[in-house]
């Protein structure tokens, strides 16, 4: 589902974000990447939805060599990944419904289809009942939940999870924990970016560590490992 070949990315400074990274994620796996504050993390999630171009090496996400999309392909793309992010993202002038909604309009979407996915993916978050609240009358957890089912209404195969956990207590932190583990075993491929040591150490799931923009540890049912 995802493929990076000798992925490396430098900046205009010329320090490189990236290193001649490799890195191959299976349909239905479940992973963590893990990392110091600039250890690179973020430009690889900004590979992987080609928000920025690698220096040198080549990506393939879901069937797409990132390297060949024009930039009609690239908003095609993206509306194939679902992705979650640590602040949410939502419309802030529309009410919970409308939130999820339109992740469909924006494919075109049947209205009354729309009608009938937008409720069960609600339901599957627990949010059946918050349908017409606006989101800044929602708990942060709750948020998440929003930014969840909107990520997820569309069916896509793989989910992306930007630092989900990064803004939430640690009662709500695992229980969008468990939603992404129960939405992987529906058979989404999940990726996890995280600084959440309690949370990576109980799951056991499969651990990449990256440091200094390399990868320094790829284990199954494994860790966070602290730097030296």
């Amino acid at each position: 589902m995802i493929s990076l070949e000798s992925v490396s990315k430098s900046y205009s400074n010329g320090v490189p974000a990236l290193n001649d990274v490799s890195l191959n994620i299976n349909e239905g796996e479940f992973v963590f990447i893990v990392g110091d504050s600039g250890s690179g993390k973020s430009t690889l999630i900004k590979l992987l939805l080609r928000e920025l171009t690698p220096t040198s090496g080549r990506i393939v996400v879901n069937d797409y060599d990132l390297s060949k999309l024009s930039r009609r392909k690239v908003a095609k793309f993206r509306r194939s990944i679902g992705v979650v992010f640590q602040d949410f993202r939502l419309l802030k002038d529309r009410n919970v419904y409308e939130n999820v909604a339109f992740a469909q309009r924006v494919i075109e979407v049947p209205t009354r289809q729309i009608k009938q996915n937008v409720p069960a993916m609600l339901s599957l978050v627990g949010l059946a009942g918050k349908y017409k609240a606006k989101t800044r009358q929602l708990s942060g957890g709750e948020q998440q939940r929003v930014a969840l089912a909107r990520a997820l209404v569309n069916n896509p195969p793989i989910l992306l999870a930007d630092e989900p956990t990064g803004n939430l207590d640690p009662r709500n932190s695992w229980e969008i924990m468990k939603l992404l583990e129960e939405i992987n075993k529906r058979g989404t491929t999940v990726l996890v970016v995280t600084h959440n040591r309690e949370i990576v150490n109980a799951m056991r799931k499969r651990v990449v560590t990256i440091r200094k923009g390399v990868i320094v540890s790829d284990e199954e049912k494994g860790e966070y490992i602290d730097e030296d």
